[in-house]
């Protein structure tokens, strides 16, 4: 699949405004408090994947609510080994409670299953990794007095790369307002690990799996758009495209009105 892609903290991003991360802890912290206690909940649950956004939004609930849990959830085996070292790695540096739920004999079976009434697509595959590990979190949070807290990031939003009722579900997202670039940059000031900032971007959702290859663009180049307004026609015209098919993901499902 060609070479990893260069790290966005590595890459220029012209005139973008300077961040004043410290400030910007502070006000998603108190947004994570003032959201559990309005719910009346006593704790946290997220997936830990052991990629950039787990970390950042583990840090960011940990530092609000003591009692925040991550989940490791291996459906795959797409560097399995790697990603539950670098989440642990995330965890246990910031204090982050860790529990594992191997999913894939659940998903070999729901698969066999189905089988008997459809052809499963691809598409229709990796989905279902993401909904599982949905349910997962929401078994937990349900019997825990917990709140799921989303992973998803403003890049991924805007291109609809993010798998409906799957990691687009949660009770809240301290940090889907900011792009992948601004994750980089958030985890460098954070100080989280090298390791977590440098893999390539992956929902780990089968064999050989990464964002930008499957998107033919890198975060950089969507970043570079959304933060600045520079584009090539032709990303342009393949951020649009995905935009646009993917609208339905990110408002409520419609319903009759006379």
């Amino acid at each position: 699949m060609g070479d990893a892609p260069v790290p966005i903290l590595q890459q220029e991003v012209k005139n973008m405004a300077i961040r004043n991360w410290q400030e910007e802890l502070e006000k998603r912290v108190a947004f994570i408090k003032k959201t559990a206690a309005n719910a009346g909940a006593t704790g946290i649950v997220y997936g830990n994947s052991g990629g950039k956004d787990s970390a950042l939004v583990g840090i960011l609930c940990k530092t609000a609510v003591p009692d925040t849990v991550g989940i490791i959830m291996p459906i795959s085996t797409r560097n399995f080994s790697v990603d539950k070292a670098d989440g642990t790695e995330v965890a246990e540096k910031f204090g982050i409670g860790v529990r594992e739920v191997s999913l894939a004999e659940v998903k070999d079976k729901f698969l066999a299953d189905l089988a008997a009434v459809t052809d499963v697509s691809a598409m229709a595959n990796a989905n279902m990794s993401a909904r599982l590990r949905m349910i997962t979190l929401y078994a937990v949070a349900a019997s825990e007095n917990r709140l799921v807290a989303g992973t998803g990031n403003r890049s991924e939003a805007y291109m609809g790369y993010f798998t409906k009722w799957g990691d687009g579900a949660h009770d809240f997202n301290p940090i889907g307002d900011l792009t992948v670039t601004e994750i980089y940059e958030f985890l460098a000031y954070l100080g989280a690990p090298e390791a977590v900032i440098k893999k390539a971007p992956s929902a780990a959702l089968f064999d050989g799996q990464t964002d930008e290859s499957e998107m033919g663009i890198t975060y950089a180049e969507i970043d570079e758009y959304l933060l600045n307004g520079k584009v090539t026609p032709e990303n342009k015209a393949l951020i649009e495209r995905f935009h646009a098919v993917s609208e339905h993901k990110r408002n409520l499902p419609i319903g009759f009105a006379e």
